[in-house]
């Protein structure tokens, strides 16, 4: 991101953009070398062939300047390719003023040109600066505060040039040019909103599917995801089952039994340490994958959840409600690396834990593996919420 108060004043995208989207604006800035080539080799070529048509210092000095400010800019191009791929701070500020710069030499080419008194340099200039301003406005709809400044730069000398030029004619540029500047300026202002707009509903719209819509924990597909970030570090998966649910599910309605869910989901989110994930699976049924938790550390954890999430709840304005946690454990890669194999690993453990009288960790050993049918049918409780 950038660190200078103009640049970052430049990329702001408003009050309710997400640092993941601001981010993602920014990142749009660089474009792709393709995209660069084809806006440098544009402005390269009109200021070499004027400098050879015209051999005047102003025009040799424009030419120089593009070869300078474009050769700049590719050196920070690939610079940033290669820092954002090491993870690594980009050199955002420098680029984003290169480009400033880069705007503002080609709309010097233009005032030049119209005061040479050579219409055909004229038209060539004022029709590179045009087609660069099309490309500023829908290329740079990250920032359009930095495409409103270079699309300023890239034409709107050329206002400035017309009474200078000696053709009344060229006067009317004063009233065309300024209303260009104007309508492109909006063009790059509503692509943007409409970017923003359409980024923060893919972001929302992956958030739903990852999440559970009661608890506001994961849910299975989060879970998968979240378990494939894991790389190979160990873990334990722990599978936790309310033990109780049921009957305050039962005695108190399906509203008491949604807050229950969701105060369980709280004390377990305070529970968690950098790096963990929790997750809603079922009705009752939550799911942590704590990294770096191995076998000797495993029944410690469970028991501090069964302790914790075991305390009583208030519920519904007053009402005190208690519940009991069940753990089954399964370990990575000890019992596999697949999400599918640990959930059953763990599960059997869970079911190890209720038939032995609830209440209690277990951490399943090498050769427990999923037995079919051995399962506890799933209870009444476990239609609370919505789970996907």
């Amino acid at each position: 991101m950038p660190r200078w108060r103009f640049t970052r004043w430049l990329t702001d995208a408003g009050p309710d953009v997400s640092e993941d989207i601001r981010r993602a604006l920014v990142a749009s800035l660089f474009g792709t070398l393709p995209i660069f080539a084809g806006g440098v080799l544009n402005s390269l070529l009109v200021s070499g062939l004027l400098a050879l048509r015209l051999q005047s210092a102003p025009f040799i000095i424009w030419f120089l300047s593009e070869l300078l400010i474009c050769g700049a800019r590719l050196v920070v191009l690939l610079s940033a390719f290669r820092l954002s791929k090491e993870g690594r701070d980009t050199p955002t500020d420098l680029y984003l003023c290169l480009g400033i710069l880069w705007a503002a030499s080609v709309g010097y080419g233009a005032f030049m040109s119209l005061l040479s008194g050579d219409w055909v340099a004229a038209t060539i200039a004022c029709m590179s600066a045009g087609a660069m301003i099309g490309g500023i406005a829908f290329r740079n709809f990250g920032a359009p505060r930095l495409a409103a400044l270079m699309i300023a730069l890239s034409l709107g000398p050329t206002v400035l040039a017309a009474p200078l030029s000696g053709e009344p004619i060229m006067l009317l540029t004063v009233i065309q040019i300024p209303f260009y500047l104007v309508s492109m300026r909006l063009a790059a202002y509503r692509l943007n909103a409409l970017m923003v707009a359409t980024m923060q509903a893919e972001r929302e719209n992956d958030r739903l599917a990852r999440h559970d819509p009661l608890t506001g924990l994961s849910n299975r597909a989060g879970l998968l995801r979240e378990m494939e970030k894991r790389g190979e570090r160990r873990a334990a998966l722990l599978y936790l089952d309310l033990d109780g649910f049921k009957s305050v599910n039962d005695g108190h309605g399906h509203a008491a039994g949604d807050e229950l869910l969701k105060a369980a989901a709280d004390r377990l989110r305070g529970l968690l340490r950098a790096g963990d994930v929790a997750a809603r699976i079922g009705g009752d049924e939550f799911v942590i994958i704590a990294l770096g938790v191995d076998r000797r550390q495993a029944p410690a954890f469970g028991e501090r959840l069964i302790r914790e999430l075991g305390a009583p709840y208030e519920i519904q304005s007053g009402l005190l409600v208690s519940v009991g946690v069940s753990v089954g454990v399964a370990l990575a890669p000890d019992h596999g690396e697949d999400v599918s194999e640990l959930l059953d690993t763990a599960d059997e453990a869970l079911y190890r834990a209720k038939t032995a009288g609830k209440s209690q960790c277990i951490v399943a050993t090498a050769a427990v593996r999923w037995g079919a049918g051995r399962r506890p049918a799933p209870s009444a409780g476990r239609a609370n919420g919505i789970v996907s």
